[in-house]
C-alpha cells in the first residue's frame, strides 16, 4: 500500500490532468487535448506581413530560441528542383523569420502539391515517390546548427535523428512501423529536401543522395506511388478515441500484411488517433514523473517491460542512415500496418454510490485509476483505498494490460484500506484542498504555483459544450452591446478595479468555519495503542464545536473539549471512513454546500485549476480576509516544498537530481522526451525551493554558516541549496566596480548556465542556479558540489583562475570537453600567462572555475564572462573605436566592468559575416571565372552545372549583385566543403579566393568560415603570451567591430522592424524581449530612444518611444528603490515603499513618511540584533525622501546609466511632457520590483493627500531569474510546422504542430508559454480550415493558458483575447466575442494607452462587431478611432487606412448617411488607385462600391424631394437600407485579422507558377543582399478541393 499511496498524494490535484468522466461519455478523455480537426474544405491564410499587421508572431519562428536552435533554416527546397544540382541554394535565414517571404519563397511547390491535391483522399494510387513525412522532419531538424557548427557535429546530429524517428523501411510503399501520426501526407514527398547549407552530400554517408534509399526522392519507380496514399492507419472498427499511435508505443501492437488493394483508405485519412495518443502521453507523462521521482538515475520506462523487440526497423537505426528493405516485404504489393491495442471499458463499484463505467487503456497504470477516482465528483473524498479485481489487490504501478483476467467489463471494486499517520494526514489535506479548490487567495498570495484566470468571467462558463447549450447569440435584439464608459475612445479614465472582476464561484460557498489540527496532538502512548492517529478539531456552520480522532478505521467524534482531554467516542459516534461522510452528518449546511462546490469544481476548465510550472505574481490583489487554516499553518513551520513529506528520504539532495536526469539517455526520441521531462521537473521544483529559500534568508528565518561575519559577508544553506548574497565580499571584484559587479555578476553567470545548459555536452556539468531579487537584496541559489563545503577553494579548483588570472591552472579533460562547447559557443581557445609567467592553454574565459566534485563529476561555475565583453561601456587606453561607436559617444565608462556582449548578437553578428564571407567568396570566383573565359573563348553549355547555359552568365557579368549570389554562393558553398574536407582536388586559385574571403572576415581559420572570440581580451589582469600577439591584435579589432555592429546594424534594425510593425512592443517587457532578441543589452535603451528621435518617421515611432521612455523611468527608479529598501527594517516595510511610491507617482507635494508607531520600537537595542539586520544601523533615513529629491535622483539616474536626459521634475510634468499614464507607470515598476498593491481606484493627480498609504501595500514578491529548459524535439516539430504553414501546407503544418503539442504535453505538463504558442497557432490553423468550434475550443486553452503563465494583463494575453473573440463571433456567440473584445481593450488601456497600432485592429474589430448587431453609432466611435490612429501609424497612403475609410463608409451606408460614405469611399478610392493601380482588383471593387453608394444617394435624394413636393401623400419608392450579414461581417473581420480567401481557376494557377519561378530567382538575389523587403504580393498555394483549387493571395501594402 505504501508506494502507491505515495504516488497518490505526490501528483494529486496539481496533476490531474483530465476531467471527471461522466459514465455516458466512454471516449471522453483528456478534454486538455486537441481532437483530430475534422477533414474539411481548405481555407487559406494571408502572411501576417500582408496585411501588415505584425500581429501574429506565431506564424513568424522567433529568433530568440535558445543557442543553436535559434538558425534552424526552415525553407525545404523542392527536391526535384535540387536533383541536377549539388548544392541547394543558400537561405539567408533571417529572411525566413520575416512573415511576408515565406510565402513567396516556396511556391515553386505549386506544381507538385497542386498534382497530389486533386486526388481525392480515398484515391488508391498517387503521385510516384510519396514518401514518409517523418524523412523529411529528420531532414529539418538535422540541421539544427548554423553553418559554422562544423560537419562532424552535423553528422552525428543527422545520425541522433535518424536513430530518433526510427525510420523502418523506406521501401516504396511500405509504410514503416510504429511511425508517429503524421504519415499519409500527400504532397509531402515531393517537398522533402535536406535543409539549409548541410545538405550537400560531401561527409560521410550523413546525407545520403538523392535517390538512395535513405531519402525520400522523386527518383522512385512509379509502381511506388500506388499504395502510397493509402498509407493511414487503419484499425478494424473501434472506436478512434482509443487507438494510440505512438512511435515507441507498439510493443503490444501486432504487424499485418495488407495487400494494397485492401480496403485501405476510406474514410481512414485522417486516422483520427490524435486525442488517445495525448491522453497515453499524458498519462505516460504523469507515470515517468512518479518514476522519476523514485528513479533518479533514469530507467528508461516505455510500454513494455523493456525496449521493444517487436519493432523490426529499430536494429540500431543503422548508424548511416540508410535503411535496407526486410526481405519478404515487396513494397510494391503490400503495406505494413500497425495495429494497436484497444481501450476498453471497466465498472467500477464504490461504497455508497452506483457502479459506474471507465474507459482505460491498456498503457495506463492502476495509479491513474486512482487519480481519477479522487477527482470525481462522487468519489473525491476517498484517499485512503485499493482497487481489488476478484478480490486480488492490483499493484498500483502495474499497467493494465499485465493484470491477469483484466477485461472489457470486468468489475474493480474500491475497497477501504486503513489508515496510518501518514494516510490521516494525507486525507485531511485532501479534504482541505477540495474545500478550498474555488478559493482564488493563493493565487493572491503567490503560493503553490497557484495563479489567476478570468476567462471564465467573461464567457459566462466554459465556451466549448456549455456554449452551445446556451441559446445562440444571433437574436441580436437581447444583446446588451454597450461598453463601459472607461473602454470607450477618447475616455482618460483608467479603472484599476476592473483590472480583477469578482468572480461569482470565488464567494465560497462556506462548508465548515474551522477545521484545524487540535491541540491535543499528538496521542498520548496509550491511545496511540487504541489506533489513535491524531486529533482535528471543527466548528461547524451551525457553530457547533467537536473534537474528531482519527484512527486506523477511520473518523469519530470524540468526547474532548477545547480544555477536557477526553478520547471515549462520542454518543452517537458515526465511525466514517471518510471525514466528509462524518462531517456530512453532524452539520446539514456542510452536506448541502459541499456537494454543491465539488458540482462547481468539477465544472471549471481545467486549466483553471492545474498547478503552472514556475510561480507567477499577481501585482494588484482585493482586500481578503484572512482565514483560518490548519494545513497553511503547519507548511509554514515545516520544511516542506511541494510535496516533500512524502518523499522517502525527506530534504532532497538537488545536485543529485539535477545532475542524474542530464545523464539520462538519449538517443532516440522516446528517450530524449524522458529526459527533457525529468529535466523540466527537476528544474521548476529547484526553482521553487531556491525562492523560498531566498526569501527566508532574507527575512532572517536562516542561520548563517558563518554567523561570526557582518552581515553582507554572509552565506547560507538550507534544503540543500548554498544561498549567497550579492555583496562584492572580500574584495572579490574590487577591479571590477565592487558592489555594482557583485551584484550584476549573478545574473551573467546564470546566463553562462544556461548557454552551457543548451549546448547540452555529455560529461560537462553545471550547477543548479536561480537568482532573486527581494527586499532589495540580490540572492544567489544554487546547488552543492558534493565535497566541495569540505575543502578549501584553492585545492578543488583545477581549472580557471579563483584570483581573476593571477594564478590560472588547466587540465586536459576540461580543455577537452570545453573544447566541444568552443563551436557552438563561438568561444576561442587561447593561451595566457600566469604568475609565474607560464602559458596555460583555455577554453573559455579565466574567470571559468572547474572543479571535480566527490562524486566523479566535471563541473564549471562562475560563467559570468561565457560572452566577450562590450567594448562600447569598457574604454581601454590607448584602443581606438571604430567610428560609428565615437559618432554615438562610446566608448563611455559603465558602473561595472562585466558588461557582456548578448550571446543573440554574437550570434547575429557572426552570420552577417557568413554572409559577407559568401558574397566576397562569389565574387572572387565570378571574377576568375570570367577571366578563364575570356582565354579559353567559348563557354560551353555543360561546362558549369551550377551555371545552365551561357546567357545567365551575360546576365551576371552585367548585373553582377543579383545571379552571382544564386549561383556563386552554390560554388562557394561547395567549395568552401571541400577545402574544409580537406581533399586534394581543390586547385589553389579556389583555395586563395576562400583564404582571403577567410581573412577579409576575421576567421580564425584559412580554410573554412569560423568566426570565434576570446573573452578573456581586455580583462584586468590577464596577460597574453607573446607568441599570440598577432592573435589578439586580430580578436581585439573583431571586439571593436562586434561593437560597431550592434550599433550600425542592429539598432537600426530593431527601429525598422518596429516601423515596419513586424515587431509591436506593448509594455516594457515585450519592449526588452525584442531588444534582446536582437542582442541588444538594456543599457542601450537611451540610444535606442535616440535613435527614435531622429528617425524620419518619428511620429510612427510614437509608441515605441513612449514605452521606451516609461521603461526608462521605471527602471531608473528600480535601480534607487533597490538601495532605499535595503535600509528599512521589516516593520517599517509597507510603510516604506507607500512612501516610495508617493514621492514616484503622487501629485500630493510634501507627502511624510508614517515611521511605526514609537510603542513597538524597543528603546533597549540591543547590539547583537543591530548585526543581525542587513540595512544600515539609522533605520529611518528613507523616511525623508522627498518627491524632488527622487525625480533628480531618477533624471541623473537615467543619464548616468542609459545616457539619456529625461526634461522632468516630478511625475506631473513626466505624464505631461511624454504622455505617460501614471497607472501604466505603477504597474511597471511594481513588476519589476515585486510590490503587490491592492487593488482599488487610486487617485494620483489628488494635491491634497497622497495616493498611497500604507494599508495599500499588501505584499512584496520576489523577482525570480532561472533557466528554462527547452523541449527540443518538441520545438523542432514546432518550427517544421510553422514553415510548413508559411509554405501554404496547412494540413501538413497542422499534423507537425499537434505532433508539437504532444510532445511539448510530454515534457512541459498542461501548462506552459511554448504549449500556448501551440495551440494558438492550432486554433488559427483549425480556424483557416473551417472547423470554427475546434478554433474556438484551442484558442479558449491559448486564452486560459496565457492568463495562468504569463499573467492576466500580459501583451500576449491580450491577443489570445482577441484572436478568441473572432471564433467566437464565427461560431455566432456574439455578446461574447463583444465581451471579450471590450476586455482586450480595457487591458490594453491599462498596460499601455490608447495610441497604440494595435489599438486600431482592436477598434476595427469592435466596430466590426458592433455594426454585425446594428449599434451603428458606437460602431463608428470606435471604427473612426481605429481610422485616425492607422493614418498616423500606417501612414495616410497605406493600404491598412483605405481598408478603414471603407469599414466606416459601411457603417454610414447602413445608417443611410450616404454623403459621408461617399466621402470615405472615395478616400478608400483613391488610396487604393494610386498604391494598386486602376486595374486591380481591389479598385474595381471600390468603384463598384461608390457607384452604388451614389445610386443610393440620388434614390434617397428622390425620396426626400418627392416628399417635400407631394407632402404626406407621396408615392415613397421601398429604400434599401442594409443590414449587414453576418457572413460579410466576418469577412471583413477575417481581412482585418489577416485572413483571405480567393478562388482561383486553372489560368491563375499556371501564371502564378510562372511569376513564382521568376520571384524565385529574384528572391534569393534580394537575401543574399541583405534586404529583407517583402516582395509585392505574396502567394501561397494549399491543398485544396479538386473541384475549385483555391490559394490565397495576400494583399501587401507595396509603397506604404
Amino acid at each position: 500500500m505504501g508506494n502507491s499511496l505515495f504516488a497518490n498524494c505526490c501528483r494529486h490535484v496539481t496533476d490531474l490532468i483530465f476531467q471527471t468522466r461522466s459514465s455516458n461519455s466512454p471516449d471522453e478523455r483528456s478534454p486538455l487535448l486537441p481532437k483530430p480537426p475534422k477533414s474539411c474544405t481548405v481555407c487559406l491564410e494571408v502572411p501576417e506581413a500582408a496585411q501588415c499587421t505584425g500581429l501574429f508572431p506565431d506564424i513568424i519562428p522567433n529568433e530568440a530560441v535558445t543557442g543553436s536552435l535559434q538558425k534552424c533554416t526552415e525553407y525545404i527546397q523542392d527536391l526535384s528542383k535540387a536533383k541536377g544540382e549539388e548544392g541547394l541554394v543558400m537561405v539567408c535565414d533571417k529572411s525566413c523569420l520575416r512573415p511576408g517571404i515565406g510565402a513567396a519563397d516556396l511556391l515553386q511547390r505549386v506544381e507538385a502539391s497542386r498534382a497530389v491535391a486533386v486526388l481525392p483522399s480515398d484515391l488508391g494510387e498517387g503521385p510516384a515517390g510519396l514518401v514518409d513525412h517523418a524523412q523529411s522532419l529528420e531532414a529539418c531538424q538535422s540541421c539544427v546548427k548554423l553553418e559554422d557548427s562544423g560537419l562532424a557535429h552535423r553528422s552525428c546530429r543527422r545520425e541522433e535523428h535518424v536513430a530518433a524517428a526510427g525510420r523502418v523501411d523506406a521501401a516504396p510503399g511500405a509504410r514503416p512501423v510504429g511511425q508517429s501520426h503524421i504519415e499519409e501526407q500527400s504532397a509531402v514527398g515531393l517537398d522533402t529536401a535536406l535543409v539549409g547549407l548541410d545538405s550537400v552530400p560531401k561527409h560521410g554517408g550523413a546525407a545520403p543522395s538523392p535517390g538512395s534509399p535513405g531519402t525520400p526522392s522523386c527518383s522512385l519507380p512509379t509502381t511506388a506511388g500506388k499504395t502510397a496514399l493509402a498509407q493511414s492507419t487503419v484499425v478494424p472498427p473501434v472506436p478512434t478515441s482509443k487507438v494510440s499511435p505512438m512511435a515507441w508505443d507498439v510493443s503490444a501492437g501486432f504487424v499485418v500484411p495488407v495487400p494494397a488493394a485492401g480496403p485501405s483508405g476510406r474514410g481512414s485519412r485522417r486516422a483520427p488517433a490524435l486525442p488517445s495518443k495525448q491522453q497515453q502521453q499524458k498519462k505516460r507523462r504523469r507515470k515517468k514523473k512518479l518514476m522519476a521521482l523514485e528513479h533518479p538515475s533514469g530507467v528508461a520506462l516505455m510500454n513494455g517491460s523493456g525496449p521493444h523487440e517487436s519493432l523490426k526497423g529499430e536494429k540500431d537505426a543503422r548508424q548511416n542512415g540508410h535503411e535496407e528493405a526486410d526481405p519478404g516485404e515487396d513494397g510494391n504489393d503490400q503495406e505494413v500496418i500497425v495495429i494497436q491495442d484497444t481501450g476498453f471499458t471497466v465498472k467500477i463499484c464504490a461504497p455508497g454510490i452506483e457502479p459506474f463505467s471507465l474507459q482505460v487503456s491498456p498503457q495506463e497504470m492502476v495509479q491513474e485509476i486512482h487519480q481519477v477516482l479522487m477527482d470525481r465528483e462522487d468519489t473525491c473524498h476517498r484517499t485512503c483505498f485499493s482497487l481489488q479485481l476478484d478480490g486480488n489487490v492490483l499493484d498500483n504501478f502495474a499497467e493494465l494490460k499485465t493484470i491477469e483476467g483484466l477485461q472489457e467489463g470486468s468489475l474493480l471494486k474500491v475497497v477501504e484500506e486503513p489508515y496510518t499517520v501518514r494516510e490521516a494526514r494525507i486525507h485531511v489535506r485532501h479534504i482541505r484542498d477540495l474545500l478550498k479548490s474555488l478559493d482564488p487567495s493563493d493565487a493572491f498570495n503567490g503560493v503553490d504555483c497557484n495563479s489567476l484566470s478570468f476567462l471564465s468571467v467573461f464567457t459566462e462558463g466554459d465556451l466549448g459544450d456549455s456554449g452551445k447549450r446556451k441559446k445562440k447569440g444571433t437574436e441580436t435584439e437581447q444583446i446588451d452591446c454597450t461598453p463601459p464608459e472607461h473602454i470607450l475612445p477618447g475616455s482618460k479614465e483608467r479603472p484599476l478595479c476592473a483590472l480583477q472582476p469578482q468572480n461569482r464561484d470565488w464567494k465560497p460557498l462556506q462548508c465548515l468555519k474551522v477545521l484545524t489540527m487540535s491541540g491535543w496532538n499528538p496521542p498520548p502512548g496509550n491511545r496511540k495503542m487504541h489506533g489513535d492517529l491524531m486529533y482535528l478539531y471543527v466548528i461547524t456552520v451551525e457553530d457547533r464545536h467537536v473534537s474528531i480522532t482519527a484512527s486506523t478505521r477511520g473518523f469519530y467524534l470524540n468526547q474532548s473539549t477545547a480544555y477536557n482531554f477526553n478520547p471515549k467516542p462520542a454518543n452517537p459516534s458515526f465511525l466514517s471512513h471518510s471525514l466528509v461522510e462524518l462531517l456530512n452528518q453532524i452539520s446539514p449546511t456542510f452536506k448541502k454546500n459541499f456537494s454543491a462546490l465539488q458540482k462547481k469544481r468539477v465544472q471549471r476548465h481545467p486549466f483553471e485549476r492545474i498547478a503552472t510550472p514556475f510561480q507567477v505574481y499577481s501585482w494588484t490583489a482585493p482586500q481578503a480576509e484572512h482565514a483560518m487554516d490548519c494545513v497553511r499553518a503547519e507548511d509554514a513551520y515545516t520544511s516542506r516544498l511541494g510535496y516533500e513529506e512524502h518523499i522517502p528520504g525527506q530534504t532532497r539532495d538537488w545536485n543529485e537530481e539535477l545532475q542524474t536526469t542530464r545523464e539520462l539517455p538519449r538517443k532516440n526520441l522516446p528517450e530524449r522526451l524522458l529526459r527533457e521531462r525529468a529535466l523540466f521537473k527537476v528544474h521548476s521544483d529547484f526553482t521553487a525551493a531556491a525562492t523560498r529559500g531566498a526569501m527566508a534568508v532574507i527575512d532572517g528565518n536562516v542561520m548563517a554558516i558563518n554567523p561570526s561575519e557582518e552581515t553582507k559577508m554572509q552565506m547560507f544553506i538550507w534544503n540543500n541549496i548554498f544561498f549567497s548574497l550579492g555583496f562584492d565580499v572580500r574584495d572579490h571584484y574590487k577591479d571590477f566596480g565592487g558592489d555594482v559587479a557583485a551584484y550584476v555578476a549573478p545574473t551573467n553567470d546564470l546566463n553562462g548556465v544556461r548557454t552551457y545548459n543548451a549546448v547540452d555536452v555529455e560529461g560537462l556539468y553545471t550547477l543548479g542556479t536561480v537568482v532573486v531579487d527581494y527586499r532589495g537584496y540580490r540572492v544567489t541559489a544554487q546547488s552543492i558540489i558534493p565535497g566541495i563545503l569540505e575543502r578549501e577553494q584553492e585545492q578543488s579548483v583545477i581549472y580557471g583562475s579563483i584570483d581573476f588570472g593571477k594564478t590560472v591552472v588547466s587540465h586536459p579533460k576540461y580543455l577537452e570537453l570545453l573544447e566541444k562547447t568552443s563551436r557552438p559557443l563561438k568561444i576561442q581557445k587561447h593561451k595566457v600567462l600566469n604568475d609565474k609567467n607560464e602559458e596555460v592553454e583555455l577554453c573559455s574565459s579565466v574567470e571559468c572555475k572547474g572543479i571535480i566534485g566527490n562524486d566523479g563529476r566535471h563541473y564549471i561555475l562562475d560563467l559570468l564572462r561565457t560572452f566577450p565583453p562590450d567594448l562600447n561601456f569598457l574604454p581601454v587606453e590607448g584602443e581606438e573605436m571604430p567610428e560609428e561607436c565615437k559618432k554615438m559617444g562610446f566608448p563611455k565608462q559603465h558602473r561595472h566592468k562585466l558588461c557582456c556582449l548578448r550571446q543573440e548578437l554574437v550570434d547575429a553578428f557572426v552570420e552577417h559575416r557568413y554572409l559577407l564571407f559568401m558574397k566576397l567568396a562569389a565574387l572572387q570566383l565570378m571574377q576568375q571565372k570570367a577571366n578563364k573565359q575570356e582565354s579559353s573563348g567559348a563557354l560551353e553549355n555543360g561546362a558549369s552545372p551550377e551555371n545552365g547555359t551561357a546567357d545567365t552568365e551575360k546576365s551576371e557579368s552585367e548585373d553582377g549583385k543579383i545571379d552571382d549570389s544564386v549561383t556563386g554562393l552554390d560554388q562557394v558553398k561547395e567549395l568552401a566543403e571541400t577545402i574544409a574536407s580537406d581533399d586534394g582536388t581543390v586547385d589553389p586559385k579556389s583555395r586563395e579566393v576562400i583564404r582571403n574571403a577567410c581573412k577579409a572576415v576575421g576567421s580564425i581559420s584559412d580554410t573554412s568560415f569560423d568566426i570565434r572570440f576570446n573573452p578573456d581580451i581586455f580583462s584586468p589582469g590577464v596577460r597574453f603570451p607573446e607568441s599570440s600577439k598577432e592573435e589578439v591584435q586580430d580578436q581585439k579589432q573583431l571586439l571593436k567591430d562586434a561593437a560597431a555592429f550592434l550599433l550600425s546594424c542592429q539598432i537600426p534594425g530593431l527601429v525598422k522592424d518596429c516601423l515596419d510593425h513586424t515587431v509591436l512592443p506593448m509594455d516594457g517587457a515585450t519592449l526588452a524581449e525584442a531588444m534582446h532578441q536582437r542582442g541588444i543589452n538594456m543599457r542601450y535603451l537611451g540610444k535606442v530612444i535616440n535613435f527614435i528621435t531622429k528617425t524620419p518617421g518619428r511620429a510612427q515611432l510614437d509608441h515605441i518611444f513612449k514605452i521606451g521612455i516609461s521603461e526608462l523611468i521605471t527602471r531608473s527608479a528600480k535601480h534607487i528603490f533597490k538601495t532605499y529598501l535595503q535600509g528599512v527594517e521589516l516593520s517599517g516595510l509597507s510603510a516604506a515603499i507607500s512612501h516610495f511610491l508617493n514621492c514616484f507617482l503622487s501629485s500630493f507635494p510634501n507627502p511624510i513618511a508614517h515611521l511605526p508607531a514609537d510603542e513597538l520600537v524597543s528603546k533597549k537595542k540591543n547590539k547583537k540584533r543591530k548585526n543581525r539586520n542587513l540595512g544600515n544601523a539609522d533605520n529611518t533615513a528613507w523616511a525623508s525622501m522627498t518627491p524632488q529629491e527622487l525625480w533628480k535622483n531618477i533624471c541623473s539616474e537615467a543619464k548616468n546609466y542609459f545616457d539619456f536626459s529625461l526634461e522632468c521634475e516630478s511625475a506631473d510634468q513626466a505624464a505631461e511632457v511624454y504622455n505617460l499614464q501614471k497607472i501604466t507607470l505603477l504597474r511597471e515598476i511594481s513588476l519589476k520590483t515585486g510590490v503587490q498593491v491592492m487593488l482599488k481606484e487610486y487617485n494620483f493627480d489628488n494635491r491634497h493627500k497622497p495616493t498611497f498609504t500604507e494599508e495599500d501595500i499588501l505584499n512584496i514578491f520576489p523577482v525570480v531569474k532561472h533557466v528554462n529548459p527547452k523541449a527540443s524535439d518538441a520545438f523542432h516539430f514546432f518550427q517544421s510546422g510553422q514553415a510548413k504553414v508559411q509554405q501554404g501546407f496547412l494540413k501538413e503544418g497542422c499534423e507537425l504542430i499537434n505532433e508539437a503539442l504532444n510532445l511539448f504535453n510530454n515534457v512541459y505538463g498542461a501548462m506552459h508559454v511554448e504549449i500556448c504558442a501551440c495551440l494558438r497557432l492550432l486554433a488559427r490553423l483549425n480556424y483557416i480550415m473551417g472547423d470554427y468550434s475546434e478554433a474556438l475550443s484551442n484558442q479558449q486553452k491559448a486564452v486560459l493558458m496565457s492568463e495562468r503563465v504569463l499573467g492576466i494583463e500580459h501583451p500576449n494575453t491580450i491577443q489570445e483575447y482577441m484572436h478568441l473573440a473572432l471564433y467566437c463571433f464565427a461560431n455566432s456567440q456574439l455578446s461574447t466575442a463583444l465581451n471579450l473584445l471590450y476586455r482586450a481593450r480595457y487591458l490594453m488601456l491599462l498596460v499601455f494607452g490608447e495610441d497604440h497600432p494595435e489599438m486600431a485592429l482592436l477598434d476595427n474589430n469592435i466596430g466590426l462587431v458592433l455594426h454585425g448587431v446594428m449599434e451603428y453609432d458606437l460602431s463608428l466611435r470606435f471604427l473612426e478611432n481605429a481610422l485616425a490612429i492607422s493614418s498616423k501609424y500606417h501612414g495616410s497612403k497605406s493600404l491598412k487606412v483605405a481598408l478603414s475609410h471603407h469599414l466606416v463608409a459601411r457603417v454610414y451606408e447602413s445608417k443611410a448617411e450616404f454623403r459621408s460614405a461617399l466621402q470615405h469611399e472615395k478616400e478608400g478610392y483613391t488610396i487604393y488607385k494610386n498604391q494598386l493601380g486602376e486595374h486591380h482588383e481591389k479598385t474595381k471593387e471600390s468603384s463598384e462600391y461608390l457607384k452604388y453608394l451614389t445610386q443610393q444617394a440620388v434614390a434617397l435624394q428622390r425620396t426626400m424631394n418627392e416628399i417635400y413636393k407631394n407632402g404626406s401623400n407621396a408615392n415613397i419608392m421601398p429604400l434599401k437600407f442594409t443590414a449587414p450579414s453576418m457572413a460579410s461581417v466576418l469577412e471583413q473581420l477575417n481581412i482585418i485579422n489577416g485572413i483571405l480567401f480567393i478562388p482561383l481557376s486553372q489560368k491563375d494557377l499556371e501564371n502564378l507558377k510562372a511569376e513564382v519561378q521568376r520571384r524565385q530567382q529574384l528572391q534569393e538575389s534580394i537575401k543574399s543582399g541583405d534586404q529583407l523587403e517583402p516582395a509585392d504580393k505574396a502567394v501561397e498555394e494549399k491543398e485544396a478541393e479538386p473541384s475549385m483549387p483555391s490559394t490565397a493571395i495576400p494583399l501587401t501594402q507595396s509603397s506604404a
